[in-house]
């Protein structure tokens, strides 16, 4: 037995069962008497325990530091340290999951320039529906600012699909300095070659079996099995759209990421753009501070 709360639970156990007296009792278990008459004085909180319930029951995949956060915003004046408490009193703990495999070997971070559509990364997430049929989720994000510039759910999206999306992406956001990919048959279709040529952005693709090379679209997809995919059963191809739009949204505009110091991806990508020094100040790890910086892809 550790800790005060386990051994007053079994001194009341042995005097309401066995009938013993509580200088007995407590001489069995090895606890101080004083000890097992403590009344706290503490402030109950029902309150902020309760909105932190409430809070880790939206976000059932947050940790504690991504609910102070939250908390925060809206004007808790609570130090990490005491919601941490409250959020270990309350068996909020997220679960983790066990990974299939482990990464080995060094890791380098991949340098970009330090601006908003330096780099996309593209890659897609598979799932199914509650049918049972399969679908397939395109993801595009930005290097920098890790907004989700696009999440498009089909059945079926071919290489010309991609082609006419980026189309269209580039059309509202501008052209990237650079699209990095895997050597999957979308990225490598005769479409996708045409249209990297036709708007003359440099599309780079990683070495076979190194998905760290594209890792900010690799753990951006993790986030979303982790946080929608996993926790979400989808009945509908327009269900999955609506859902998967709604947890973009989120995504860039209220999801604290850690990364960015704890900023969203859409305050971030505002900061960028209203610094009048074109290279972020504080770069998220991986972007390099100067203007003249190269991509080190693989």
């Amino acid at each position: 037995m550790v800790g005060p709360a386990v051994k007053r639970e079994a001194v009341a156990h042995l005097q309401a069962v066995m009938g013993l007296s509580e200088r007995r009792a407590c001489s069995i278990v090895g606890a101080d008497r004083k000890m097992v008459r403590y009344q706290s004085c503490r402030r109950p909180e029902t309150e902020l325990r309760g909105r932190l319930r409430n809070l880790a029951n939206e976000r059932r995949r947050f940790g504690y530091r991504r609910l102070f956060i939250l908390l925060r915003r809206e004007g808790e004046p609570s130090g990490v340290n005491r919601i941490y408490r409250l959020y270990r009193e309350e068996g909020l703990t997220v679960r983790k999951r066990r990974s299939r495999r482990r990464a080995v070997g060094t890791r380098a971070p991949i340098l970009v320039e330090a601006k908003a559509n330096a780099r996309w990364s593209l890659d897609f997430v598979h799932d199914q529906f509650a049918c049972g049929r399969r679908f397939r989720v395109l993801n595009i994000v930005d290097d920098v600012t890790r907004e989700c510039l696009a999440a498009i759910p089909d059945t079926s999206i071919s290489g010309r699909r991609v082609a006419r999306e980026l189309t269209g992406l580039v059309a509202r956001r501008g052209k990237p300095g650079m699209i990095v990919s895997d050597h999957g048959t979308e990225f490598t279709s005769n479409a996708i070659l045409a249209w990297s040529k036709d708007h003359r952005v440099e599309w780079h693709y990683i070495a076979p079996g190194k998905p760290m090379q594209n890792g900010y679209v690799e753990s951006f997809n993790g986030r979303m099995r982790d946080e929608l995919l996993n926790e979400s059963l989808f009945f509908g191809l327009d269900h999955a759209r609506s859902a998967i739009a709604e947890w973009v949204e989120d995504f860039n505009t209220t999801r604290p990421h850690s990364s960015l110091g704890y900023q969203t991806p859409a305050a971030f990508a505002g900061l960028l753009a209203a610094t009048a020094n074109p290279v972020a100040q504080h770069a998220p790890q991986g972007v390099t501070q100067t203007d003249e910086a190269l991509i080190a892809a693989g």
